[in-house]
């Protein structure tokens, strides 16, 4: 049995979604999105390897790993289904994606929302995790890419043991950031499964352009994007981005 933390809502009888949270998070971070589909959905959720609830997980972090117990996870589920479906915000996008290349037997459809295409010649180097694995040390490196995004006041305002706790999740953080910058996690020509592809109206150029190429390179995909949100749309605007889910869901069968 995987060692990776997971909880499930809604009916077992349901199509299955999961959905899989990015760098420096949890899989509560996704819980406002997994209300709005576990009515229709039995919904997935899961702490990767080094974060949260599986923290004592330790490396490595590459890519292949984190497939790897997505795999597990969803085998342990296997039985007849009508579909599974897989959502992933920022580097869970990515996991996704290789979940789709290396598995398609296991994926009916992906979306994704801002996964980053940090291996490519025009990704920034100043993005908020190039800035963090400048750093020599893994804690270091959570903190700075934590302050980065929640802003030093927010920072400040966790408790100690909550910044130690969120320090501790660097090595997971600079483990796979790095890894995603060395290799391409997934292949376009072996992708065959639809995709929608998500990002936010406000969010940094490089997101949206990246969001844009997705359709470009991959054989069944389309791009959105979702007004009024940034890199955390699944957050701030969950009910919007679970309509477009439904919607996406619902045309790919």
């Amino acid at each position: 049995m995987t060692r990776i933390w997971h909880a499930t809502s809604g009916e077992e009888s349901d199509p299955l979604i999961v959905l899989v949270h990015g760098s420096m998070d949890r899989s509560a971070g996704l819980l406002k999105l997994g209300r709005r589909l576990d009515s229709r959905f039995e919904v997935l959720r899961y702490d990767r390897r080094g974060y949260g609830r599986s923290i004592d997980i330790a490396g490595p972090y590459a890519m292949p790993d984190q497939v790897a117990d997505l795999t597990e996870l969803l085998t342990e589920r296997s039985r007849s289904r009508q579909a599974t479906f897989v959502f992933g915000h920022s580097f869970g996008g990515n996991v996704a994606l290789a979940l789709a290349d290396q598995h398609p037997e296991l994926v009916t459809a992906v979306a994704v929302y801002e996964a980053p295409l940090s291996w490519l010649d025009w990704w920034p180097g100043n993005s908020p995790g190039g800035t963090a694995l400048s750093l020599g040390d893994p804690g270091d490196a959570a903190e700075a890419f934590l302050r980065r995004l929640m802003g030093d006041d927010s920072w400040e305002r966790l408790s100690v043991p909550k910044r130690e706790t969120r320090r501790a999740e660097g090595a997971a953080m600079v483990g796979e950031l790095a890894d995603l910058r060395q290799h391409e996690p997934w292949s376009t020509n072996r992708i065959d499964a639809p995709v929608l592809a998500m990002c936010g109206e406000h969010s940094k150029p490089h997101h949206q352009r990246a969001t844009d190429l997705l359709p470009e390179v991959l054989a069944d995909c389309r791009s959105e994007h979702i007004p009024g949100a940034g890199h955390f749309g699944p957050y701030s605007h969950p009910a919007l981005v679970a309509e477009r889910l439904v919607d996406f869901i619902e045309s790919a069968g």
